[in-house]
């Protein structure tokens, strides 16, 4: 598997991680789980998406001066 093709996968679930904590921090449902792990869930979430699409940027440069 190519290295944009693992950072793709990991920013989609880096997403879908911080997705489903916002969801949960906004529905403020009170279920089994404490509140604090939708924030953990959100706040790695965004960290997630933050570095994977710095490394994307970096893998596509990387391939734009390999092509030129």
């Amino acid at each position: 598997m190519q290295n944009t093709t693992r950072t793709i996968i990991a920013l989609v679930g880096s997403f879908l991680i911080s997705l489903v904590g916002m969801l949960r921090i906004l529905s403020e449902s009170f279920t089994s789980p404490p509140l604090f792990v939708a924030y953990i869930f959100a706040i790695t979430g965004l960290i997630g998406i933050i570095t994977n699409s710095i490394m994307l940027r970096k893998a596509n440069k990387q391939e734009e001066n390999r092509s030129v």
